[in-house]
């Protein structure tokens, strides 16, 4: 059993706000004071302790911001931010009672923020609003005016690229950020065969090094939301050996 699995606030704590926070920390006086406090600022929130927990809760809860600190023992902060950054587009904050640790690893991790703990929580929710009201330095997946509200891309499917919500025949899908940003690439060119690569750089961005086996993780939980037969999908085909393509009709 993981450390985090022995730990109560490693599990989910329930929030009415629609903000999702993993917190990655192992000191549980300093866990539970943020945790808490973030959860009555609107937060929900996911406490882990090590990297396979932390890329599970992405995966699992499709979480807005990620919160690292470095004191977990064992913890490679290199290597759950690379992580991170192959499964979520959350925005990721690293903590550090260090500020030379800061200087030394900023860059290469990859992080949104880099901030000098200790920090109160009451501070720490302030930066983490005041940066997700920032745009993102990342380019648009797909221009809004490529893909229409009443979409031709498939009989019974409507995107608001915009509003980033989808329908299948009048019902919402509970589509992850990532699954939203692959189903719009492949709606802005219906018909038409999107290599992996292709898929990738606009989903993802042409610098991060995406697994194939990931891109057909969030193939597969796009078709299942959608509703498809995968012996005979409706909305996203596999082409072997090509890409993936949206049906047209």
């Amino acid at each position: 059993m993981t450390q985090a699995a022995q730990c109560p606030l490693a599990e989910p704590i329930p929030g009415s706000g629609r903000l999702r926070a993993v917190v990655v920390d192992d000191r549980r006086p300093v866990v539970g004071s943020l945790a808490h406090f973030m959860q009555r600022e609107q937060f929900v929130v996911h406490v882990t302790s090590s990297v396979d927990d932390t890329v599970q809760s992405a995966l699992d809860h499709d979480p807005d911001v990620v919160v690292v600190d470095l004191a977990v023992p064992g913890l490679d902060a290199f290597e759950v931010c690379r992580q991170l950054r192959s499964v979520t587009n959350a925005y990721l904050v690293v903590l550090s009672a260090r500020q030379r640790v800061l200087d030394d690893i900023g860059e290469p991790v990859a992080a949104d923020v880099f901030i000098a703990d200790p920090i109160s929580p009451r501070e720490l929710v302030a930066r983490l609003r005041a940066m997700m009201r920032r745009p993102r330095s990342m380019p648009d997946t797909v221009p809004a005016a490529s893909v229409k509200g009443s979409s031709r891309a498939s009989s019974g499917l409507r995107i608001d690229v915009p509003r980033r919500r989808a329908h299948s025949d009048g019902i919402p899908l509970a589509l992850t950020r990532i699954e939203f940003d692959v189903l719009a690439a492949l709606a802005a060119r219906p018909g038409v065969v999107l290599t992996r690569r292709q898929l990738v750089a606009a989903v993802w961005g042409d610098s991060r090094p995406i697994s194939r086996a990931l891109v057909e993780a969030h193939i597969g939980g796009l078709r299942r939301k959608l509703g498809d037969d995968p012996a005979a999908p409706r909305y996203v085909s596999t082409v072997r050996g090509s890409g993936y393509r949206l049906a047209t009709s």
